[in-house]
């Protein structure tokens, strides 16, 4: 592992409470790990009975909605961003559900509950299809033991609890 400011070889350092954390010795500094962090959405339409699957281009598994935080955006703004340019739909309302880290992508998944209109869906470039579904077919058109398997039962779980 090397110094993301100086290029360095980082050798291990103990930090009181953290343990050994990489050390950059030409920027006297600890060099905490960097990475991405990205919004996971659990897109329900208003009423709570049909939840909006997608399928990439390429890829043969459905997913929930997911996109990348920009540089200086918050997960916040992120989310009607990530919907509108992925579906065209507005995000009516939004909550924070839970986060997890996907080791596939090596990104920290933060997961929302995500209210959108049912307008017509209109495709961006990576979506190849978007689904409504009910709960029982978002449970079998997912990809078993995936990340959105996992924010996807913990968001049933709580829309059950609702009902």
């Amino acid at each position: 592992m090397h110094c993301r400011d100086c290029g360095e070889k980082l050798t291990l350092g103990f930090v009181e409470n953290e343990g050994l954390v990489p050390y950059c010795p030409k920027c006297g500094k600890f060099k905490f790990p960097f990475f991405p962090v990205a919004v996971s959405m659990t897109v329900i339409n208003k009423d709570e009975s049909k939840i909006l699957l997608a399928k990439h281009v390429g890829d043969e598994d459905f997913k929930l909605f997911a996109g990348y935080i920009k540089k200086g955006e918050s997960a916040e703004k992120a989310i009607p961003r990530e919907l509108k340019e992925e579906t065209n739909l507005a995000a009516v309302k939004w909550r924070y559900f839970s986060s997890r880290y996907h080791e596939e992508k090596d990104v920290l998944m933060l997961n929302f509950l995500v209210t959108a209109t049912e307008s017509e869906i209109k495709l961006g470039e990576e979506i190849e299809e978007a689904r409504w579904c009910t709960v029982e077919e978002a449970k079998t058109l997912i990809r078993k033991d995936s990340t959105a398997e996992y924010f996807l039962n913990g968001a049933i779980n709580e829309l059950g609890k609702k009902r």
